[in-house]
């Protein structure tokens, strides 16, 4: 696959729609108005923000290595990655409603963009193991 047909994969493009939901809920709840930049981390929300800002955009790119690698075991490795990546950010929604966040309709939203991608990628993630055999 060509990086210019990455658009064309629906799981990508659900990739992007997930980093950017992503990036605004982190933006919203931190207290560090620089987060966007990663630099100081202040606070247990601001270290989730970061974290959730990290792990979203590294689905995005683990998703292009996995479409873009001829070999079976880079796109094992990238696909399992992911799992684990959106398992994270699942987690950084729990934590930061245990921390107090009053807004929990933000976090239902990325949790239901996460729930979509999930289905997305597993059939996506079916269709290259399947090519694999």
């Amino acid at each position: 696959m060509e990086r210019n047909s990455l658009n064309s994969l629906g799981v990508y493009r659900r990739s992007l729609a997930l980093r950017d939901m992503s990036e605004a809920v982190a933006a919203y709840f931190t207290q560090n108005r620089e987060i966007l930049s990663l630099r100081k981390i202040d606070s247990f929300r601001d270290d989730i923000s970061k974290s959730l800002l990290v792990d979203a955009d590294l689905i995005t790119k683990e998703l292009e290595q996995a479409a873009l690698s001829n070999c079976p075991s880079v796109r094992m490795r990238s696909l399992s990655y992911v799992n684990i990546m959106t398992r994270n950010i699942l987690a950084y929604c729990n934590g930061l409603e245990r921390d107090g966040v009053k807004e929990k309709e933000y976090l239902n939203l990325l949790r239901k963009e996460i729930r979509i991608f999930r289905v997305s990628f597993k059939k996506w993630r079916k269709s290259l193991i399947n090519k694999n055999d």
